[in-house]
């Protein structure tokens, strides 16, 4: 089940428009994962989640959003084991992406953490957490992954 954000962070954070709306743009979806919260937007027409977010909804091509809070709980849906990375991610091999359903219904990729590559499964329950503090390296914004859910 999702839920509409119902305290505002900073103002001075996020980008917003004229009407001080924040708007459905990738630095704003970061912003809020540095918070701890997977956000998604939901078109204010035809009530797609729309995950990421972006400024025109891909069903009924509206631009009329309001944000939503994820739960972050689904199932995976399909996974690949990267041996062979880009060399910002040399330290992390091997590792898992992964895409998991949400049971508010997007389909989200992440990495897999935490969890031995041989036990994963198509179907296994799965939940997004958040990295801790800002990373020095490439991509310095904040970052999501997936974990199992037991």
């Amino acid at each position: 089940m999702s839920s509409k954000v119902d305290s505002e962070p900073n103002k001075d954070e996020f980008i917003r428009n004229e009407k001080g709306e924040i708007l459905p743009v990738i630095e704003n979806f970061y912003r809020y994962c540095g918070q701890k919260k997977l956000m998604c937007v939901r078109c204010v027409n035809c009530d797609a989640l729309i995950f990421p977010p972006r400024g025109i909804c891909p069903k009924c091509l509206q631009n009329r959003f309001e944000w939503i809070r994820l739960q972050g709980v689904g199932n995976l849906l399909t996974y690949t084991v990267i041996h062979f990375p880009p060399t910002q991610f040399d330290a992390l091999a091997p590792y898992a992406v992964g895409v998991a359903k949400l049971v508010e219904g997007p389909q989200v990729p992440g990495m897999i953490k935490h969890a031995k590559l041989e036990d994963l499964r198509i179907g296994m329950a799965l939940k997004v957490e958040f990295e801790s503090g800002m990373l020095k390296e490439w991509p310095r914004w904040p970052r999501y992954f997936f974990t199992t859910a037991d």
